[in-house]
């Protein structure tokens, strides 16, 4: 992993408008956790979840490029998890610039 600095390049009200969307995926899940590297959050399979994911991790990529995504598909139908992480930190700045679990949920 590059060793990229902790910064997220959004001005104020794009930042407020991502806050909002990423406060809609996290109340889509059924598990949250803050890790020592980020988060992990699990979501029950639904119609078009993987595609709201990939969306957000898109926009996020673009914004905030320290960051690391991973998908993982259940077999058989199971949960799907998206794991961010990033470098130390990563956690802190999470919680902090965009509210991620605010309520969080233990699995």
């Amino acid at each position: 992993m590059k060793n990229l600095p902790i910064a997220c390049s959004l001005d104020p009200a794009d930042l407020d408008h991502r806050r909002c969307e990423f406060h809609r995926i996290e109340g889509l899940t059924t598990a949250l956790e803050l890790t020592e590297s980020g988060m992990k959050a699990m979501f029950e399979p639904r119609p078009g979840i993987l595609l709201e994911l990939a969306r957000l991790i898109d926009l996020e990529r673009d914004c905030c490029r320290f960051l690391e995504f991973r998908i993982t598909a259940g077999q058989d139908g199971g949960p799907i998890w998206l794991d961010v992480s990033g470098p130390p930190g990563t956690a802190a700045f999470l919680r902090e610039t965009i509210g991620a679990g605010r309520h969080e949920r233990a699995e």
